[in-house]
């Protein structure tokens, strides 16, 4: 069983199978923190077991796996400093094309899953008052894209709801930081092409493989998530972390984008994902 100061601090992360999640756990391991590194399937994030990280599963869209995962461990740590809600998944598709369920499912995990695991980990802060909670989003809750409606319309809610949990939480002592991250090297494309070819026979078939492109908009020019993860970590720890952090390639162009005036940045969007071939 490892042993650790009680002045170690104690981060819980959600989402570590891949990508962010699993650098931030290596990278926090590394730093001496004792790292609670989770994953939806458990047997995805063994590898991650050291000396100062202990994996766990969790599924963010179970209250009573979010309940035993808290649980487990402020039973072994005695306290959460900081919580980091990184779990999420990107649904591609034109909107109009989207199942309910499947849109029931990016909401369950990107948005409800996420206030669900915060609810329960605030509960020990507060009565403490102190903590951090940070909320990795993604640029593209700035600027929503086309065949990603659906993903970049959780990502804006996130930015609504942690700007509300960082003004009520602020009382108690907790800090809440948002991550509007832009592209970052991850099997987030990957898992969200898959099944794509239901479009083919919709009004969209005609440009499907510019709704396959988007899956993968995200790793172009993307920086390694080793990188990202150091970066953040360096800012997480400052005195005074900033709310709001952008990591990540396109942190600029796209919030650029975005202030331009609608119609503009409608008609770039619009002939960058082959609309204005329709």
């Amino acid at each position: 069983m490892n042993t650790f100061s009680r002045k170690s601090p104690v981060v819980l992360i959600s989402g570590c199978s891949s990508g962010i999640g699993r650098q931030l756990a290596k990278e926090f391991g590394s730093r001496g923190y004792r790292v609670f590194a989770t994953a939806r399937r458990p047997g995805s994030i063994t590898d991650l077991a050291s000396k100062n990280v202990t994996t766990l599963p969790l599924d963010v869209t179970d209250g009573a796996s979010i309940r035993k995962c808290v649980k487990k461990v402020l039973d072994e740590a005695g306290r959460i400093d900081i919580l980091i809600n990184n779990a999420g998944l990107l649904l591609i598709g034109p909107a109009v094309e989207l199942e309910a369920a499947d849109m029931r499912h990016q909401f369950e995990t990107n948005v409800i899953g996420l206030t669900a695991l915060t609810r329960e980990v605030a509960q020990d802060m507060i009565r403490r008052k102190s903590g951090m909670i940070v909320n990795m989003s993604s640029v593209s809750g700035v600027l929503t894209t086309p065949f990603a409606g659906a993903y970049c319309s959780t990502k804006a809610a996130l930015t609504a709801l942690s700007d509300a949990m960082r003004m009520e939480l602020a009382p108690f002592g907790i800090r809440v930081v948002i991550v509007q991250a832009g592209g970052t090297r991850s099997k987030l494309g990957d898992n969200a092409a898959v099944n794509l070819e239901r479009f083919r026979d919709t009004p969209y078939g005609k440009i499907h493989e510019f709704i396959v492109a988007r899956a993968f908009t995200s790793q172009e020019r993307a920086i390694p998530a080793e990188k990202f993860a150091k970066k953040l970590v360096d800012r997480l720890e400052r005195k005074n972390p900033p709310v709001i952090i952008r990591l990540g390639s396109e942190t600029i162009r796209l919030p650029f984008m975005a202030a331009l005036p609608r119609a503009l940045t409608d008609a770039l969007l619009r002939k960058r994902y082959g609309l204005d071939r329709l």
